[in-house]
């Protein structure tokens, strides 16, 4: 085996939800602050809550990407999904799609930008 391969996977995290395009999540990352001058850095909890409409990679390069509107504004956000900075995904729903890639959404505005809700069958 190669040895890259061998590092790369100690390196992946086994505690991942199973999520796919469409679905609703909530990434939570750990940043770090600095005040001013100050060699004091300050740790604290951030969260991003939107749409996934993106997943790509494979292994420990593996990456997906996060939609939600912000004032208005379309923001989107790409993780690496196997990265120390993640703290914790919790999926908040599930959507019903039919495409792996959801770059159509990017142009709907209001209604239409909604995804539905998966049926419990």
């Amino acid at each position: 085996m190669n040895e890259i391969q061998d590092i790369e996977r100690q390196q992946l995290k086994q505690d991942i939800p199973d999520f796919k395009p469409g679905d609703t999540v909530r990434v939570t990352i750990e940043t770090k602050e600095r005040s001013g001058d100050s060699k004091t850095e300050r740790k604290r909890s951030q969260s991003f809550q939107g749409l996934v409409i993106r997943r790509q990679g494979s292994g420990a390069r593996e990456t997906f990407t996060v939609r939600k509107i912000s004032f208005g504004v379309g923001v989107e956000r790409t993780f690496p999904l196997h990265s120390p900075v993640i703290k914790d995904i919790k999926v908040i729903s599930e959507g019903d799609v039919r495409r792996a890639k959801l770059y159509y959404i990017r142009e709907k505005v209001g209604k239409e930008a909604r995804v539905k809700k998966k049926k419990l069958s």
